[in-house]
């Protein structure tokens, strides 16, 4: 959108993925990065065919607890992502029989888990987290979900408001997508110096962490999850 042959076609805002959505809800955008677990509350749209998934480790939504699983009572969690505390949310209650109080809390391991049990920490911050060196466990929730469910999970998909997604729009987020996966080398250089990360661990994030073409095994995997979502909601 800002490279190929879409610039231009859009104005374009960058946001956490939890204001995209408000952004929508409140008109002041008509498209966005939407967090999953929105969709329904939102009555949003999709663009098919892109978003952001994975097929197994994610790498960027950790789950660092302090005690064992069944004794998480307090989680804190970077609030950042509705749909990433959503998807612990589902995990805890399915695979440990447990339905912690979220606190919402900034993206600080050591302060979170200070206050809390356990410390849900998502995108950049994880990324940062040294999995080999951490004193407690760590628990990869793209893994974990499609360990359990044998299915991707989707973390965010572009949608907006019904009469703002046409039939015309698909191509041109496809096109770009595209043009981005084609042009990786120069993001991984761009992105690693910009963010202070080594340009190896951007490259196999996008190479094996992250998919963002979405096919019929992804949309299945995100119809199971917003499923879930409802009833971990109520």
């Amino acid at each position: 959108m800002l490279h190929g042959d879409q610039q231009g076609l859009f104005d374009l805002d960058f946001c956490i993925p939890s204001e995209c959505a408000d952004r929508l809800e409140s008109g002041q955008s008509d498209l966005g990065i939407v967090p999953s677990g929105e969709l329904p509350r939102l009555g949003l749209k999709m663009i098919p065919g892109t978003g952001i998934a994975c097929r197994g480790p994610v790498r960027s939504i950790l789950l660092v607890s302090k005690v064992p699983r069944r004794e998480i009572r307090v989680l804190a969690a970077d609030t950042s992502s509705r749909t990433s505390v959503r998807l612990a949310r589902i995990l805890l209650a399915r695979n440990d029989g447990v339905k912690p109080r979220v606190l919402g809390f900034p993206p600080d391991l050591a302060a979170m888990l200070e206050a809390a049990d356990a410390a849900l920490i998502i995108g950049d911050p994880a990324l940062r987290v040294d999995v080999s060196r951490c004193p407690y466990p760590v628990f990869d929730l793209g893994e974990e979900w499609t360990a359990t469910t044998g299915l991707p999970m989707v973390f965010a998909v572009w949608a907006g408001r019904p009469e703002c997604v046409t039939p015309e729009l698909t191509q041109p987020f496809l096109d770009s997508c595209r043009f981005g996966l084609a042009h990786i080398e120069e993001i991984v250089r761009l992105e690693s110096a910009a963010r202070g990360f080594a340009p190896e661990l951007v490259r196999d994030y996008f190479a094996r962490c992250v998919t963002l073409e979405l096919g019929a095994q992804e949309y299945r995997g995100l119809d199971l999850f917003l499923d879930m979502v409802k009833h971990v909601d109520a």
